[in-house]
Order: C-alpha cells, then structure tokens, then sequence
C-alpha cells in the first residue's frame, strides 16, 4: 500500500485540505461530545478549523405547579377566612347566655306540622337541645336524653330537641326511629340559634329551670352523669309566682 492511499482500516483518520495552501493533512476524527484546540497547517502554519465543542448541556425544565390545586387552595382558603369572619362577627351581636337568663322564647315547627312555643312549657324543667341528624356526637347524646326522658319525665322534665342541621323532615324521622326519640324534635331555625348565642357547636343543651330561666348549659359532648346533675338543678328551681313573664320575648 503506498503512503498516498487512504486505508480503510483506520477511521479514525480523515483526510481534509489546508484553506490557505491547499496542503492535505491528516487529524483523528474526535470522539462524540469532545472539544479539541485549533491547530495549524504544518505547510503555510493558517489556522485550521476547530472542531465545534459540543453543545452545553440543556437544564431540564422544572415542573410547574398544578393551576388547579393552586384554585383548590384558594378556594378553601378564602372558604376558611369567610366562616372565621362570620362565626366572630355572630359571637359580636350575639354572645353568650349567662346563667339565671331568661331563656328566650320561639314557636318552631313540629315534625307533623304543628307549632310548638317554648313559653307553653312553663311550671316544668326543660331540657333544650340542639342537634343535626350528621352530628357524631349527638348520636351518642341522643339515646341518653331518651333514657333521662322516661327517668325524669315523670318529676317534670321535658327534653326538647331543636334540629339545626337543615334536613328533610324524613331524614329526622328516620333518625327518631332509628334512636327511639320520645321526646318532641322541633325544626330549628337561624334566628332561634342567634337568640341562644349562635350556637357555635353541636350538640348544644340548655337547662331550663321550672321558672324559665337558664339554670345551666353544655356545649359539645359530655357524659351522660354531667346531663344529669345539670338536669337535677333544673327540676329543684321553683316554679315562682309568674313563669309565663320569665321567658325572654
């Protein structure tokens, strides 16, 4: 093989001309991704061609945030801040029911239609409770006022039942039957909840003493022994001479 001839067996070599002098010349062709120094003619010494560094590698692009869990968030965001604002602002025009109170009176609707007055219950101690059919712990409540029902119904006490939690009256039967309510449940309205102080929790209970004045209250769930003590204090509270101006109008 003379020394002009190009061997097939070495790819590594590539034969390219000299742009000045037109001067042939030899160079290891580079590996993929490598980045070689320019070099000269070994004839006239112009500068050769570089070979082209490869090109830097691309950072990969950084996921973006889901828009819609961004909406989710300020949706319940803007959800909590609205409750916050309204449950103070309730808590501003209508606080709390101190004790020896008059219990504010309200004619509310049965479930079979009738009306019922808290007033037409004067001379007895009630026992006023406001509960949603969804509530957890009124279904553990509930079967314990229908105990204390038939243990004190007979020395006066009346357990009332006010549903606040806006359900069918078919869902509120159910849930009697299902518990064996026997005492009266009433349709609860906002307006009644607001005259009690808002109601800020379920299940709520007030005490009502035979002379209509609050004797004492329970917020949330407690045991059925603490129902029961507040339950005796109402029932001791005489009736007085005129229990029908007790009720707050």
């Amino acid at each position: 093989m003379s020394t002009t001839e190009i061997s097939h067996e070495t790819p590594q070599q590539e034969r390219k001309a000299c742009p000045i002098c037109g001067a042939g010349y030899g160079r290891p062709v580079p590996e993929p991704g490598a980045v070689a120094s320019p070099s000269t003619c070994m004839a006239c010494g112009a500068p050769l061609d570089p070979v082209a560094p490869a090109p830097a590698a691309q950072p990969l692009p950084q996921k973006g945030r889901n828009p819609l869990a961004l909406v989710v968030v300020a949706l319940v965001a803007a959800a909590m801040l609205y409750f916050g604002m309204h449950m103070a602002r309730r808590s501003e025009t209508t606080p709390g029911i101190a004790k020896s109170t008059a219990a504010p009176d309200f004619t509310l609707e049965s479930l079979d239609g009738k009306s019922m007055r808290l007033s037409d219950l004067r001379g007895k101690a009630v026992l006023l409770n406001f509960w949603a059919t969804w509530c957890g712990p009124c279904k553990i409540e509930t079967p314990w006022l229908v105990e204390l029902q038939n243990q004190y119904g007979q020395n006066g006490l009346q357990v009332v039942g006010v549903e606040m939690g806006d359900d069918s009256k078919e869902e509120i039967t159910k849930f009697m039957k299902d518990m064996g309510v026997n005492y009266p449940v009433l349709i609860g309205k906002e307006a009644v909840g607001e005259a009690y102080g808002g109601v800020p929790a379920l299940p709520e209970t007030f005490f009502i003493g035979r002379d209509g004045k609050i004797v004492d209250k329970i917020i949330g769930l407690k045991g059925k022994g603490e129902i029961e003590d507040s339950i005796k204090k109402a029932l001791d509270t005489p009736a007085g001479n005129s229990t029908a101006a007790a009720y707050g109008q």
